[in-house]
């Protein structure tokens, strides 16, 4: 357990999660403006649903958005975000997974308005925007003071994220700034969605805090405005047609001239089960607690029973096997020396003391094709990227679930597995980072590669190359030289790997419909967002369906 996150917003976290176990609950019978906290410490429980929301396992306030069971942003969220690009793959083994082909229809780019997590992501994002301006009513209702004008910019700036994610998601979208929402709205034009947002974070700007510490972790500051800022303005010109990469720069400066922000030394530090506020690079984090802020699952779904021991698991905890990567993505891990090539799992595997980890399996369970007699046979744990599908498998992208195809696909430790693992839950404590320093640095050498001036800052000229080189000399890996937009998309992959930000890179770098893995490539450019959910288009006739639909 992180005593941090006991000390700060995740007991107030934890306090709203479970008093909203039901969708149907009005958010406003738990807070009204004659019962609204008047101090610090009863303020940040009634905004904690707010942040656990982002980290919830439940969608949320759906007052007006269809009732039904969601999830939270380390699944189906990541999921929506990550499995419809070639960063990571769930395929079928043996028919286990495939889950009326929910996952399949994500890495072929074949999905509908149907589609779960659609509908999950939509209804978790704008139950994160209504939970938003309810408090955002309630806040206002506060003696007027330095109090309420942070408690009200606070507000503003984590309903600009659930709108930056469904933007980012959906494109053209609902405004929604009151709460309850008065009538059914309307569609409205995604430039429209992304004026609403800047103009939200700028009026949040001068109020926001700017300390950085364990009393601000996991929530809104000021650098997080700057962060989210410059992810809108270096994505502007897909979004709305005009250029911004100028501004992303001035984004990015404000952070790195102002905010006491640095590299972390070790880059695995950033996703061990024990990160936190101590981490010297991440600006907004979603804390997670495997006992207390359920959420966050990557030890259960990418590790094997065979891999227990390796990282001390409990011998109680059982991972699902699910979730891989293909080989054409871990490809991008070749610079020599480059600790983040170690986050992946591939090849014959060892134990703890550097021996082989080697089993007594037969020679069918190990192969499901193999002739003759089944017999007792010393296998090598091995991991192999290929994902070579089973005889009649194409359908279903089935790669069979004897050990061999248990075992196809490269597995991510980038979430380094929780040896405190919750064996009933299989929830871990590691956080999730959401905006971290690399990123900030990255953006800023994309922006000037697309036509932004190079600024100084402390003295330093920051081309692209020094600013790609300082997340390479970090990971130990040789400085970049001359690097190009081509480089670019591969540097972010390697870094920014599983984090969340795949299929945001891809559409900016326009690569989202080229082939990877099973996935043809193709011309559906309106894949690009995903469609309106059939079920809140049935319930409310202002939606517009997305194109191509």
């Amino acid at each position: 357990m992180k005593l941090h996150k006991l000390l700060n917003i995740t007991l107030a976290a934890a306090i709203a999660l479970s008093g909203c176990r039901k969708l149907d609950v009005d958010v406003e019978s738990r807070y009204t403006p004659g019962n609204f906290p008047t101090n610090n410490a009863s303020y940040a429980a009634a905004i904690g649903a707010v942040y656990a929301q982002l980290a919830s396992s439940k969608s949320g306030d759906a007052t007006y958005f269809m009732n039904g069971a969601g999830f939270s942003y380390g699944v189906d969220y990541w999921m929506l975000q990550e499995l419809s690009t070639d960063e990571a793959i769930i395929p079928a083994r043996d028919g286990n997974y495939d889950d009326g082909g929910k996952y399949r229809f994500l890495h072929l780019h074949t999905w509908s308005g149907n589609l779960p997590f659609v509908i999950s992501s939509w209804q978790w994002g704008f139950g994160g925007i209504n939970i938003a301006n309810n408090a955002l009513n309630l806040a206002k209702g506060l003696p007027e003071g330095a109090q309420r004008n942070t408690a009200v910019a606070e507000l503003k700036a984590m309903r600009s994220l659930f709108y930056f994610f469904m933007m980012d998601s959906f494109g053209n979208i609902p405004i929604l700034d009151a709460y309850p929402v008065p009538t059914l709205p309307e569609t409205k034009p995604r430039k429209e969605v992304f004026a609403f947002i800047e103009s939200s974070l700028k009026s949040a700007l001068p109020d926001l805090p700017t300390k950085v510490d364990g009393s601000t972790y996991g929530r809104a500051t000021k650098w997080m405005a700057y962060a989210l800022l410059e992810k809108m303005y270096l994505n502007a010109e897909y979004y709305t047609g005009t250029p911004r990469y100028t501004d992303a720069v001035a984004m990015a400066d404000s952070i790195l001239i102002n905010a006491p922000y640095a590299l972390e030394a070790d880059y695995t530090a950033i996703f061990k089960p024990d990160n936190g506020p101590q981490i010297k690079e991440t600006i907004f984090a979603i804390p997670y607690d495997a006992n207390l802020i359920p959420g966050m699952h990557f030890t259960r779904f990418g590790l094997h029973p065979f891999l227990k021991e390796k990282f001390d698991l409990p011998a109680a905890f059982g991972p699902s096997i699910a979730l891989s990567t293909i080989a054409d993505f871990y490809a991008f891990f070749n610079l020599p020396n480059d600790v983040r090539n170690n986050t992946w799992l591939a090849g014959g595997q060892y134990n703890k003391d550097g021996t082989k980890n080697i089993v007594r399996t037969s020679t069918k369970t190990l192969d499901a094709s193999s002739q003759g007699p089944d017999q007792p046979i010393d296998w090598w744990v091995t991991i192999t990227p290929e994902m070579k599908l089973k005889p009649g498998g194409e359908g279903k992208l089935d790669v069979g679930n004897d050990l061999l195809g248990q075992l196809k696909g490269v597995r991510s430790i980038k979430f380094y597995p929780d040896k405190n693992i919750n064996t009933s839950t299989r929830f871990q404590n590691n956080d999730m980072p959401v905006f971290r320093l690399a990123d900030v640095l990255l953006m800023k050498a994309e922006a000037v590669l697309r036509g932004a001036a190079p600024t100084a800052v402390k003295g330093e000229l920051q081309t692209p190359d020094v600013l790609v080189s300082k997340i390479r000399t970090r990971a130990g890996a040789a400085p970049a030289a001359g690097i190009n937009l081509d480089e670019m998309l591969v540097e972010r992959a390697r870094e920014f790997a599983w984090e969340g930000w795949r299929r945001n890179d891809l559409i900016r770098f326009g690569k989202f419909e080229g082939k990877w893995g099973f996935k043809p490539k193709d011309n559906d450019v309106f894949r690009r967002i995903f469609p309106i959910p059939e079920i809140e288009l049935a319930l409310n006739p202002k939606l517009t369906r997305n194109p191509g639909y």
